[in-house]
């Protein structure tokens, strides 16, 4: 795998530091692929991450809000040694995943259900940037003498 090296971009822009740590993070990160998720446009403004949390119960679960990203982890209860298997396909391993979240964008809440945790996201965006029709003002028609 190839490795890039972005130092040029930090040192020829200013105020793009948080847009080439995404784009580090994101060439230098492992590909991990459990446990399995959606992202899904549910609204104009209004997405849901899914993520599948077959055999983990919602207190065995957190989510967490921390700079800029939603960082979801799962820690399985210690086992029952008791208990013989004969097959074990199924992954009850601790996992942590990321998801980077745009400007704007806040959680509104989570849910866990049927071995689905479901996360929705809203993106909100301040009056300040959103588009605004600007008047534009019409000369003022000088009045002379002659005509009053």
């Amino acid at each position: 795998m190839r490795n890039f090296d972005l130092t040029p971009l930090y040192r020829a822009s200013v105020g793009f530091d948080r847009m080439a740590d995404v784009m580090d993070r994101a060439l230098s990160a492992d590909i991990a692929s459990y446990p399995p998720y959606n992202i899904e446009k549910t609204g104009e403004n209004a997405y849901r991450i899914s993520i599948a949390v077959a055999g983990f119960s919602a207190d065995e679960l957190t989510v967490e809000v921390k700079d800029g990203a939603v960082i979801v982890s799962g820690r399985k209860a210690s086992e029952d040694e008791s208990r013989s298997f004969l097959h074990r396909g199924i992954a009850n391993r601790a996992f942590e995943r990321r998801f980077t979240l745009a400007d704007h964008v806040r959680v509104e809440g989570a849910s866990h259900e049927d071995g689905m945790l479901n996360i929705d996201l809203v993106r909100e965006i301040p009056e300040a940037l959103k588009p605004r029709r600007i008047e534009i003002a019409k000369p003022v028609k000088a009045v002379s003498k002659l005509d009053a």
